[in-house]
């Protein structure tokens, strides 16, 4: 994401502050939604669902910004007025909510729904970079989680059946593919 931001800089100014916006929301979400779902398990929709339509704008005004500063870049055709990164960010978002949704079909007690309202919201900034972020994102919270797991029951502070709240491990596997991952 940071190499991203400073392509825009220098591509495209207003994609840049757009991009610095949804960036700072991120983080401000991040923070809000963990120390939530550590003291109550729980991401409530009052900060969940205002981030799909606050992230979207973001990302996607970005998007338009720059494809209208540079319209070489984007393909002919009905691509060329929503842009392949806008479907993208769409398409990363809805592939994750049902991953996730089907997670918890599958196995209802392993993954509360609020996770897989999240998971859509991190889907559109993973998708905004690529479909590696999309899935680097996801496999860093599976593993963060499960370390955190072990970890717990290594120091006895928990069991097989402790309910552990996940959020925190979706919103750090997503910005560390964010970060990490070059764009």
């Amino acid at each position: 994401m940071i190499q991203r931001l400073a392509e825009l800089w220098e591509a495209a100014p207003p994609a840049f502050w757009l991009l610095l916006a949804a960036c700072a929301y991120f983080a401000v979400m991040a923070v809000r939604l963990t120390v939530i779902d550590v003291r109550h398990h729980l991401l409530p929709n009052r900060i969940v669902f205002p981030s799909y339509g606050i992230a979207g704008v973001l990302l996607l005004g970005a998007v338009l910004t720059l494809a209208a500063a540079d319209p070489s870049g984007l393909p002919d055709g009905a691509a060329r007025l929503f842009g392949v990164p806008a479907l993208r960010i769409a398409a990363g978002g809805a592939v994750l909510w049902l991953f996730y949704f089907v997670l918890r079909l599958v196995y209802p007690p392993g993954m509360g729904f609020g996770d897989v309202k999240l998971a859509g919201v991190l889907g559109l900034y993973l998708g905004y970079l690529g479909w590696p972020h999309v899935f680097a994102g996801t496999f860093a919270a599976f593993l963060l989680g499960g370390l955190w797991s072990i970890g717990l029951l290594a120091l006895r502070r928990g069991t097989l059946k402790s309910a552990i709240p996940f959020g925190p491990f979706m919103l750090a596997g997503a910005a560390a593919a964010m970060v990490l991952l070059p764009a």
